[in-house]
Order: C-alpha cells, then structure tokens, then sequence
C-alpha cells in the first residue's frame, strides 16, 4: 500500500525541501536593516489619512467576477483534455456545449463593455 503512494510521498518530500532552500536563501542573503518604522503597525511606513471606508468603482468587481468565470472555465477543461482518449462521444458534445455557453458569455460581457476601462 505505500508503493501506491510513493509518487505523492516524493512530490510533497521535494516540495518542501525546495521551499526550505529558497527560505533560507532569501533569508541569508538579503540584506536586513531592522527599523522602528518597519516594526509599526502601519506596514505601508506612515500614518494612515482618510476614512478607510471609501467606495471603489464597481468595475473591479465586475473584473474579478469575470476573472473567476473564466478561470473556472479552465479548471473543468483540463481534466476533459487530459481524458480526450476515453471519452465517448455524448462527453465531446456536453463539452462542446458548454465551450459554446461560455463564449456567448464572453461575447456578451465584451458587446455590454464590462471589459472597457
């Protein structure tokens, strides 16, 4: 049973070891000068000014909902390419339908302006 999960065992034993290398990488060889002002709780290096409650332009909203949209898009494709082999023809057609839904959705959203700055 531990055969079965040697390849996962490696790729996580190897992802932690590279990420354990570029830590202590970056951490030796950056130059560090400690400050007060890093040490405040405003990270950005001075006082905040305003009121933290402004309202923001809906468009970037409207942005990352297409964002999301569209990645999702991407995340049923690849596994439908990864498995083109084994599909019959009736997972072909169900693919292709919802290519065609979703790129009348794009159409729409370019037609309505939604991706014009």
């Amino acid at each position: 049973m531990f055969i079965e999960y040697l390849y996962i065992y490696k790729y996580f034993f190897m992802a932690f070891i590279i990420s354990l290398i570029l830590f202590l990488v970056s951490f030796f060889l950056v130059y560090q000068t400690p400050d007060m002002e890093k040490f405040s709780i405003y990270e950005c290096g001075f006082n905040p000014y305003g009121d933290a409650r402004i309202k923001f332009e809906i468009k970037y909203y409207l942005v990352a909902i297409i964002f999301i949209i569209f990645d999702l898009e991407l995340t049923f494709l690849i596994p439908w390419i990864l498995a083109i082999n084994n599909i019959n023809y009736i997972g072909i057609v169900c693919m292709l339908i919802f290519m065609y839904i979703l790129t009348l959705g794009f159409i729409y959203e370019w037609i309505k302006g939604a991706l014009d700055w």
